[in-house]
């Protein structure tokens, strides 16, 4: 995607120095336009938790590196596979929601079991982690190219008026590495001259649809207006709505979508006033053991401050402001559960399928043998 006229994506290895790896802090957006460079483990580990970066797709894709990193570091007086494990078991702690980070721990880990040298080993994480990067990023281009139709259905069934469409939180390229899931097919239906709109939600507590959505879809020039989080059910009970599209952290394997908290709400309202809701997601953000995402989704609980604070610029300087009684105790649930009876579809990047584990299985059938055997 385009920030100003040039071409970014969300993470890269530096230009003529491949010990670093390069990110958009996205603390900054949409204030300035910083590019932090991470070169350990432990700084992509910090970069993840504190949320220099985030997205699931994102947060594989930063893992992968992170291995990398750590081969790069690693000291020849301790024992790799040690070292590897405990870098392993910090990156998956940051943050426990979403699978694509454990899922592409796991990937490099287990392609490094079979690679001898420690030369071999850094040759071999960084081709696992350019295929992974490589992967995420024409994912979120085919979920576009899957997405797109549904949205042109209903440009066709109004007459080429325009199609309002409701996103939560960020789930843009900014939260992958380009195109983004449920920003893929708008982009998309933009460049292809339909007529969209989207209701931005500004999601609380760290309004990443205030501060990346609005900022993504205005450098694209999508056309879009930023609404509070409890306003999508009035806009859907006055056909002002005609369509939403999340993302995903974790989807099982029976269609229940983990996303950012408050999206298990919107699904109810749009299941209430009969508005289709899509879930685009790469199949790295489906967890291929999980069935109940109730019971067998963990979800993360961050710190109460980012409740209790507002962050925004203020003359100049990005800073804090306390909305509320310093001393009383806040409860921050990172993200809800969206039961698969809500949700309309999944868009994937091998098609669109049911919520269930039928249609999620016939559309990836070597995933889940792989994961049965």
């Amino acid at each position: 995607m385009r920030v100003n006229g040039k071409h970014y994506e969300s993470i890269w290895i530096k230009e003529n120095d491949p010990t670093v790896v390069q990110i958009i802090d996205q603390r900054f957006l949409p204030f300035r336009l910083v590019i932090e460079d991470l070169k350990t483990p432990d700084a992509v580990v910090v970069a993840i938790k504190e949320m220099h970066l985030r997205g699931a797709p994102l947060i594989g894709a930063a893992a992968a590196l992170a291995i990398y990193l750590a081969l790069i570091n690693f000291k020849e007086n301790s024992n790799p596979d040690t070292y590897l494990l405990q870098v392993a078991e910090k990156l998956i702690a940051a943050r426990p929601t979403a699978i694509n980070l454990k899922n592409a721990v796991d990937r490099q880990m287990e392609a490094l079991k079979h690679t001898g040298s420690l030369q071999e080993k850094i040759k071999k994480s960084f081709k696992v982690a350019e295929e992974i990067i490589s992967n995420e990023r024409e994912n979120c281009r085919l979920i576009g190219e899957y997405g797109f139709p549904l949205i042109e259905q209903l440009s066709k069934r109004k007459k080429g008026k325009t199609v309002n469409i409701l996103t939560h939180c960020n789930a843009g390229w900014l939260a992958c590495v380009d195109y983004g899931t449920a920003t893929a097919p708008i982009y998309l239906a933009h460049d292809k001259g339909l007529d969209i709109h989207v209701w931005v939600d500004e999601t609380r507590p760290r309004n990443q649809g205030a501060r990346l959505t609005v900022w993504e879809l205005m450098q694209h020039g999508v056309p879009c207006t930023l609404i509070t989080d409890n306003t999508g059910g009035h806009l859907m009970q006055h056909d002002m709505v005609d369509m939403v599209i999340v993302g995903s952290d974790r989807t099982t394997l029976n269609g229940d979508v983990a996303n950012k908290i408050g999206t298990y709400l919107k699904a109810l309202a749009a299941k209430d006033n009969g508005v289709p809701f899509y879930v685009a997601l790469p199949s790295s953000t489906i967890d291929w053991e999980a069935e109940d995402g109730l019971t067998e989704i963990p979800i993360e609980e961050r710190n109460e401050e980012e409740i209790k604070y507002l962050e925004g610029e203020i003359n100049g300087r990005i800073d804090q402001v306390l909305l509320t009684v310093k001393d009383v105790p806040a409860a921050n649930y990172a993200f809800d559960v969206t039961p698969a009876r809500l949700v309309t579809a999944l868009i994937t990047e091998k098609g669109i399928c049911q919520p269930n584990k039928d249609d999620i299985s016939n559309l990836f059938p070597d995933k889940l043998k792989r994961t049965i055997l």
